[in-house]
């Protein structure tokens, strides 16, 4: 991941939190502008306030740099709900994924 494309997956996931960053800002104990100033290249993040942002939007710092995940708080709860299913359930899972790949 490259600098800009920390800049742009921050406002990614925040989009789909559906909040302003404003919002975020303040949410995560940061002066209201914190998060606009992060997007547009003018700063970046100390690594305590990069945790708080993944704690925010409820993500791994892992899944945060997983750029070709666009919404990795769902596949997480997918991931989650898989773990109950039984060998077959997981199979029929697996078949309908492929199905909607080939497409």
């Amino acid at each position: 991941m490259y600098e800009n494309d920390f800049q742009l997956r921050l406002a990614q996931l925040r989009t789909q939190k559906g909040v302003s960053a404003r919002d975020m800002s303040l949410s995560i104990g940061q002066n209201p502008g914190y998060i606009s100033n992060i997007e547009g290249v003018k700063a970046l993040p100390s690594m305590s306030a990069f945790f708080f942002i993944c704690e925010y939007l409820g993500i791994s710092p892992m899944e945060f740099f997983e750029t070709d995940s666009e919404n990795p708080t769902k596949i997480r709860e997918i991931a989650d709900n898989l773990k109950f299913l039984n060998d077959e359930q997981l199979n029929s899972i697996n078949v309908i994924i492929k199905g909607l790949l080939s497409r």
